[in-house]
């Protein structure tokens, strides 16, 4: 799939030779494969206008649901739980539906700051624990004596920051840990084994467009979820967890799902198991992350924003430019040529570029935007 070209006439023109086959490199909404492109045009003729509670589009959430057991590598018990309006609509549902009495959040960013906002507005729950570091650092929970819901980021969208999945040594017996995998799903290996709801939005490693959450939850966070709404909370039906699992288990959302978007993510998932799963996708992004970082470590005037090496994103990679290179300017020449959506998270104020690296993205299409990088600057 080529990238569109950028309104503004390029000042500076890349040689084709040094260009990416393709130029997409959002850190979400992000590439999305021709093959899947054309899999929506001819899949959807049949799927598109249709109900979404009769048989067709049942079973293409069934594959989707069948596609992510079998990619994610699901324990015994856990369920794929997914329902209408992206990880963002998700916090409010476990706002409501999972946290009992008190969270415990990492804030690490702008993305992971959002959730421990609602736990701290619901007049229904206690304040939150929030334990906050500077954007490109990252931490770990630690175990206090009533929280039941210990929530951070697989990987922060906005600081390229990447966080370990596994369970708080010495929590609450009945405590529940909760990763918001929105950019680390399908890119980033995991044991699901060590969390009890793994939840994401599609258009970031599945490569598919917006609409939806999906969660992937242990039975202990399903109980959770019935326990909390079988008690007095006043919990809007469109933000059921309950609601949400229920239907799930039918194949199907309580609003209308966006048809496209499974079909997309469908597609992306038949790929990734294709080409070896989970461990494939993780190697191959790894792969690119590699490239990326160690390009900007032995380039003068770059350098990867996360200091931390173990730390460093291997989907969303956050690279400073040193203050004499204009990162707008470098940024609007790659677009202008064709190579898309570098550009940092704004709330960060950065000076730097951010390149997303999902398993769509081709490795050396990595290389050839580094290359792109260097180009624009020795023209400037």
């Amino acid at each position: 799939m080529g990238a569109s070209r950028d309104e503004r006439p390029a000042v500076i023109t890349i040689p084709q030779d040094l260009l990416p086959r393709d130029g997409h490199f959002g850190a979400g909404p992000s590439k999305v494969r021709p093959e899947q492109l054309a899999a929506l045009a001819s899949r959807g003729a049949d799927l598109l206008g249709g109900s979404h509670r009769q048989a067709p589009v049942k079973q293409l959430v069934a594959s989707v649901q069948d596609g992510l057991t079998e990619l994610l590598r699901l324990p015994e018990g856990y369920q794929v739980v997914l329902g209408n309006g992206g990880a963002t609509a998700f916090w409010s549902v476990a706002t409501f539906g999972l946290v009992r009495d008190r969270a415990q959040h990492l804030v690490l960013g702008e993305f992971s700051r959002k959730f421990s906002k609602l736990t701290a507005g619901a007049p229904f729950l206690a304040e939150p624990e929030i334990v906050e570091v500077p954007a490109g650092q990252g931490a770990r929970c630690h175990a206090t004596a009533g929280v039941d819901v210990y929530a951070w980021p697989h990987n922060e969208t906005s600081t390229g920051v990447m966080l370990p999945v596994e369970r708080v040594e010495g929590a609450d017996q009945d405590a529940l840990v909760v990763v918001d995998a929105t950019s680390g799903a399908a890119g980033i290996d995991v044991d699901l084994d060590q969390c009890d709801v793994y939840y994401f939005s599609p258009q970031k490693g599945f490569a598919s467009d917006g609409g939806l959450w999906f969660a992937v939850m242990s039975p202990a966070a399903i109980e959770r979820a019935r326990q909390v709404a079988a008690t007095d909370r006043w919990i809007p039906d469109v933000l059921s967890l309950t609601t949400a699992i229920d239907n799930s288990v039918k194949h199907q959302t309580y609003n209308t799902p966006a048809i496209s978007t499974l079909i997309l993510m469908d597609e992306q998932i038949r790929w990734i198991n294709e080409q070896g799963g989970l461990s494939w996708a993780s190697a191959r992004t790894a792969d690119s992350a590699a490239r990326l970082y160690e390009w900007a470590e032995k380039t003068p005037w770059a350098s990867p924003f996360v200091p931390d090496p173990a730390l460093r994103s291997q989907v969303v990679g956050t690279i400073d430019l040193d203050d004499q290179v204009d990162a707008e300017r470098v940024i609007a020449e790659l677009a202008a040529n064709g190579v898309l959506d570098v550009f940092g998270y704004r709330a960060l104020k950065r000076n730097q570029i951010r390149v997303g690296m999902f398993p769509a993205v081709d490795p050396d299409d990595v290389t050839r935007l580094t290359r792109c990088v260097e180009h624009v600057l020795s023209q400037l």
